[in-house]
């Protein structure tokens, strides 16, 4: 599903606007508090809170049926909230909607163009309906289909299409007219590496133009790569936020990772780094590496020295961070794949 409104048809005036600032001063492009979303018994948002600082890549993390898209639909205006308040550059979602979809685009997981007409057919209908004259919008359309590899079908109707053909082209359909904010779920989605990689770099230009996005993803390299803040959703709730890198720190500290030239070291690199860190060290007999927790990474300088006047000499030296698959697992307790 697709879905950009153009900012000029705008039917809203400032009499609902409230300009939402985080609490640093920071202007935000969305701020959500304690949404809620029920479809019969079921409770799919549950106290959701989100605040999207303008001209960033916010990307929400979680298991399928977290409410991720849920979420989206409702600060999209596509869903009423049952509780709860969103502003989008500070217009009520529910009370200035039409002024909310102005300023957004959405590309959904599921496809909404048209099978019987080509590619370029599909986007310049999309110009069009945003009020792009013919020639601007066959232009906007060639340049998308550059952009997205597609130039080669650009002439070929969408039933001919793969269904990783399908994506690019309607990934590239949200992007006719650029949206202040634009919402993108799960957008990768069964896209080679070589696509998806196109598409990081367009979201980059995206934010280095001035937009904002909301990325909501599976893949948590995606995250770790885009993403300049992160909130883990599960169970309808944000249950962890802040930067990848505060993420990680919060699962656990780096660590130190040694194997010397000469393995029958290992021993004795095991001692001398868990002597200078002061922690205990793990001497993996099969590789000779040697892991030692840090707290402080400043004290690598301070082994290696040791290890030097001790006349042993080290291969391989690295210092490791926590990664985003085990922060989702320490905070889901679950994989990023699995039902919850």
């Amino acid at each position: 599903m697709t879905t950009t409104i153009d900012a000029a048809t705008a039917a809203a005036g400032d009499a609902g606007k409230n300009n939402g600032v985080g609490s640093a001063g920071t202007e935000l492009a969305i701020d959500a508090r304690g949404l809620v979303k029920h479809f019969g018994a079921t409770k799919a948002v549950n106290g959701v809170d989100l605040a999207v600082p303008v001209g960033s890549v916010y990307g929400v993390l979680g298991p399928n049926g977290a409410g991720k898209t849920t979420t989206v639909s409702m600060l999209a205006t596509l869903l009423r909230p049952d509780a709860g308040e969103a502003r989008v550059f500070g217009y009520d979602v529910v009370r200035d909607a039409v002024a909310v979809r102005s300023l957004v685009g959405v590309t959904g997981q599921y496809a909404s163009v048209d099978e019987d007409l080509t590619a370029t057919q599909n986007l310049v209908l999309f110009g069009r309906l945003l009020g792009m004259s013919r020639p601007h919008a066959r232009s906007r359309a060639d340049e998308l289909l550059a952009d997205f590899g597609l130039e080669e079908a650009a002439d070929r109707p969408l039933k001919n299409f793969s269904g990783g053909m399908r994506r690019r082209l309607d990934l590239a359909a949200s992007l006719i007219d650029t949206p202040p904010l634009l919402f993108l779920d799960e957008p990768t989605t069964g896209l080679d590496p070589r696509t998806r990689a196109q598409m990081w770099e367009t979201i980059r230009k995206l934010v280095a133009g001035g937009s904002t996005v909301l990325l909501t993803t599976q893949y948590l390299d995606e995250a770790d790569q885009l993403a300049d803040r992160i909130a883990v959703v599960d169970h309808g709730r944000v249950i962890a936020d802040g930067t990848a890198d505060e993420l990680k720190q919060s699962v656990g500290s780096s660590t130190l990772q040694l194997i010397p030239v000469d393995r029958d070291d290992a021993a004795r690199v095991a001692q001398i780094a868990e002597s200078v860190v002061g922690e205990p060290a793990v001497l993996s007999p099969e590789a000779a590496r040697v892991t030692v927790s840090l707290h402080k990474t400043g004290v690598v300088p301070d082994v290696l020295i040791a290890l030097r006047e001790q006349g042993i000499d080290v291969e391989e030296i690295s210092v490791q961070k926590p990664s985003l698959d085990e922060v989702f697992l320490t905070i889901t307790g679950k994989p990023e794949n699995q039902e919850s």
